[in-house]
């Protein structure tokens, strides 16, 4: 019996409980309403508890992402700089 039956039962069991009046011979249909509506309470009652037993509260593992290293595209070349020299140039003007 799943959910939606249970509550279908206690939705069955309560309109015959409470609201139906009509008298069948031999046959007490409040009382088998309530007894519909204690059905579909015990239905629902096992099917929740099936449910969680189903699935256990257990922490996903952490899932990490690797890098990916790629080589630029022609558009995304580095730009170059070029440094200055280690040593000193000096320039002197000839007159």
């Amino acid at each position: 019996m799943r959910i939606g039956s249970s509550i279908g039962l206690i939705a069955v069991g309560l309109v015959l409980a409470l609201a139906v009046d009509d008298i069948i011979s031999g046959v007490d249909l409040a009382l088998v309403g309530w007894i519909l509506a204690a059905v579909g309470v015990v239905g629902l009652v096992v099917s929740l508890s099936l449910m969680r037993r189903s699935r256990p509260a257990v922490e996903q593992p952490v899932v990490r992402e690797q890098r990916v290293v790629r080589e630029p595209t022609l558009h995304e070349q580095p730009v170059v700089r070029e440094e200055y020299p280690q040593q000193r140039v000096e320039r002197r003007e000839q007159y």
